[in-house]
């Protein structure tokens, strides 16, 4: 029997590693500099400071483009219209009845 030790390569139990791709911009002397400066506060390499900076960046223009922020009075008129919502209109009870036609011959 052999006794293997240490890494070896195309092993299958090798932790797969996550892929990246590269990101290149060109900016200002003084935004570079500024950076850098940052990241040297922070202890962390300009990449890093900047991948971690541009992704929360990401991640709040996602959010604010998700969340729907309502004003007080806003929110309680929308709260009011569920709770007491207004009587459907001619057109949306023939677009509920054409609706419902339709479903049943789909089923």
């Amino acid at each position: 029997m052999v006794a293997c030790s240490g890494n070896m390569p195309y092993s299958a139990s090798m932790p797969k590693t996550a892929t990246t791709a590269r990101l290149e911009a060109r900016l200002p002397a003084d935004v570079h500099a500024l950076l850098k400066r940052a990241a040297e506060i922070e202890g962390r390499s300009l990449t890093d400071f900047v991948v971690s900076a541009a992704q929360e960046a990401a991640r709040k223009t996602i959010e604010e483009s998700t969340i729907i922020r309502l004003s007080a009075e806003d929110q309680e008129r929308f709260a009011e219209a569920l709770i007491a919502p207004a009587p459907l209109t001619p057109a949306m009870e023939r677009a509920i009845s054409r609706h419902r036609r339709l479903i049943r011959r789909e089923t």
